[in-house]
Formats: structure tokens, C-alpha cells, sequence
């Protein structure tokens, strides 16, 4: 039954006074209960986990690995819609974990991360406000790596500002500028690892005194 007491009170009174705890009564003597919409929760019934947004904006790091940034973004360039999940190191920019995939659900974020593995300590993780981060399987892999967990306010893309800056220069420097707008699967796969390699061992940033991130990061070191 679609309707409850209160709603099936309303059409008797169409025809006549009746009283809504008579009607209560009388589908409850029946078993005519109203089915209500189930809420939806997540798979594992735990609650969307949601972190404080401890990186500020401050996206200059001292040192190696001390804060990363990650985000997904699309790429709809093929026969089928493709997603790219990548981390970003801010001390250099460099990309230093990345997954393309099909579908863009916890276990497509659980690849990139489990692609980091030696972290310093008091590594921060920054990231917005989507499901697959704020999902229990996620929040608590970020915890047994020892990572503390940021995040970005609502609406507020600025709060992820450099990797947002990363995506949109592999797509203008790459499928936008070559006109790549409906080729193949392997061709849109093969474009963003050539980019992320390129972006990584060969574009030189101004930030960086004009060298590369991974050219950076060696000759600091």
C-alpha cells in the first residue's frame, strides 16, 4: 500500500466524517501498512566520515612527501568515459601515484593510494569532499598508513587548488590542443602516462628555478 492512515482518512472524508485513530486502527487490525521509502546507506553501514580542512590553502611543503593532494577528473575523450585518480606531491608538484580506470569507486582511489609507499611522518593527505574519500574503507587506509587525512570545504575547488591546476594542464596541453576529442580507449590511456612522464622528468616550472619536479627533488636532495 502506497497510502498511509492520515492520506486514506483524506479520501473517506470526501464522502463523509471519519476519524483518523478509527482508520489507524482498522488497517493496523489488517496489516495495511504504508511502505516507506528505505534510506540509503553505505554499503558497509557506516556513516560518510568527513575531515577537518587542515591544509588551509598552505601548499608549499618543506619537505618531500610532508603534503599531498589528490582528485579525480574525467576523460571523455574515448568510445567510453574513463577516470583518472591522481596524487600530487606539493614539495615539487611531481605526480607521484596515479590510476586510470572505468569506474570511479573506493577501490579506484584505494589503487592510487596504496601506490605510496615509504611516508615521512606527519604525512598530509588533501582531498574534496566526494564519497569515495569520505567512505570507511578509505578513511581507514589512509589511518594504517599513518596519514592524516584533509579536506576541502563544499564548493570550494580552490581548496584543491595544484592538482585541479594538473588536470586542467594535461587535458589543455594534450586532448584539447591535438583536437583528441573522440579517439580510442588505449590512445586516451597511452596520452595521459605520456603526460604525467613528461610532466614529471621534462616540464620545467618556474617555481621549481626552471627544472623538472622529479629534477628538482634530486638535486635538492
Amino acid at each position: 500500500m502506497h497510502y498511509g492512515y492520515r492520506k486514506i482518512t483524506a479520501i473517506l472524508r470526501k464522502e463523509g466524517h471519519v476519524n483518523h485513530k478509527v482508520v489507524q486502527r482498522i488497517m493496523q487490525q489488517y496489516g495495511l501498512q504504508c511502505r516507506v521509502k528505505v534510506k540509503k546507506r553505505s554499503k558497509n553501514g557506516q556513516p560518510a566520515q568527513v575531515a577537518n580542512h587542515v591544509l588551509n590553502r598552505q601548499f608549499h611543503a618543506e619537505r618531500p612527501l610532508q603534503k599531498l593532494v589528490t582528485d579525480i577528473t574525467y576523460l571523455p575523450f574515448g568510445p567510453k568515459m574513463l577516470y583518472l585518480s591522481s596524487i600530487q606531491d606539493l614539495y615539487n608538484g611531481e605526480i607521484i601515484a596515479y590510476t586510470i580506470g572505468e569506474k570511479q569507486d573506493t577501490d579506484f582511489v584505494l589503487d592510487t593510494l596504496h601506490q605510496l609507499s615509504t611516508l615521512v611522518e606527519d604525512c598530509l593527505l588533501h582531498s574534496d569532499q566526494g564519497s569515495v574519500y569520505t567512505s570507511h574503507n578509505y578513511q581507514q587506509a589512509v589511518k594504517e598508513k599513518g596519514i592524516t587525512m584533509s579536506m576541502s570545504r563544499k564548493g570550494t575547488p580552490a581548496d584543491n587548488a595544484p592538482i585541479e591546476s594538473f588536470h586542467a594542464s594535461l587535458k589543455s596541453e594534450t586532448f584539447y590542443l591535438d583536437h583528441l576529442t573522440c579517439t580510442t580507449t588505449a590512445i586516451v590511456v597511452k596520452t595521459v602516462k605520456d603526460y604525467i612522464h613528461y610532466y614529471n622528468n621534462v616540464r620545467i616550472q618556474t617555481k621549481l628555478n626552471n627544472q623538472s619536479p622529479i629534477e628538482f627533488r634530486q638535486l635538492v636532495a
